[in-house]
């Protein structure tokens, strides 16, 4: 556990000391394990870092409503704490746009977005039936019910506390688009083109917005795109990162 601002933050550490690092951050109403499958088979040639983010899986809630530069800050300083610079930013949804907001703040050696919003959200905030309805389309977590249930919308709109509340509400509504224009380092970008969260061109505006970018598109996958295709995801990183 690392402490920040007097609030308890779960992440775990693993793989290959002394190399590049890995950093996943998962999306909203999620936590660890949300990434790790994706994480464990690069275990052997990088450094991991996977944190449940403030209020979300084990990590304790904010205190006070947090801004995506408070997570940012969090981020950072958990980061200073286990002596990584340069990270490799991977993040999924939230967890994207929180790695934009870093890689425009400090310096990252490459980013990986997965379906990540930048712009406010018009949509309806999403409930967990309406999350767990589409992780049930998802061939890697259909055939695993209970694992979806825990893992997927556990802090919801609906039932997240009122500090949880204001902070999704906070989030759905920052447009960051002049931090993304920021970003210098090189970009990978995945998406799928049934993502109902955020739409797929949103990735081609990102590509507009960060240089060295490029897009990959998964036809007929939704916002867990990197699941439903998840043995092509992997072999896709493993291409950027080398």
């Amino acid at each position: 556990m690392f402490n920040y601002q007097d609030i308890k933050i779960n992440y775990i550490n693993y793989g290959k000391k002394n190399s590049d690092s890995l950093v996943f951050l998962h999306g909203w109403g999620q936590n660890i394990e949300m990434m790790k499958m994706l994480a464990d088979p690069f275990e052997d040639d990088f450094n991991i870092v996977i944190i449940d983010l403030p209020g979300h899986g084990k990590s304790e809630e904010p205190k006070r409503v947090y801004t995506l530069y408070d997570y940012v800050d969090c981020i950072n300083e958990l980061l200073k704490s286990l002596k990584i610079k340069n990270p490799i930013l991977i993040g999924h949804s939230f967890g994207g746009k929180l790695s934009l907001l870093y890689a425009s703040k400090y310096d990252v050696k490459k980013l990986v977005l997965l379906a990540s919003p930048y712009k406010k959200e018009i949509k309806k905030l999403s409930l967990k039936t309406k999350i767990l309805k589409t992780a049930k389309k998802i061939p890697i977590l259909n055939k695993f019910e209970d694992f979806a249930k825990k893992h997927i919308g556990s802090t919801d709109y609906k039932n997240a506390s009122p500090i949880m509340r204001q902070i999704l509400v906070e989030h759905v509504n920052l447009d960051i688009t002049e931090e993304v224009k920021k970003i210098k380092c090189s970009t990978l970008i995945i998406w799928g083109t049934n993502d109902l969260e955020v739409p797929v061109e949103e990735a081609y505006e990102l590509e507009k917005l960060i240089k060295d970018s490029g897009v990959v598109i998964y036809e007929g996958c939704t916002h867990y795109a990197y699941l439903e295709r998840l043995g092509q995801t992997i072999n896709v990183l493993k291409s950027f990162l080398n």
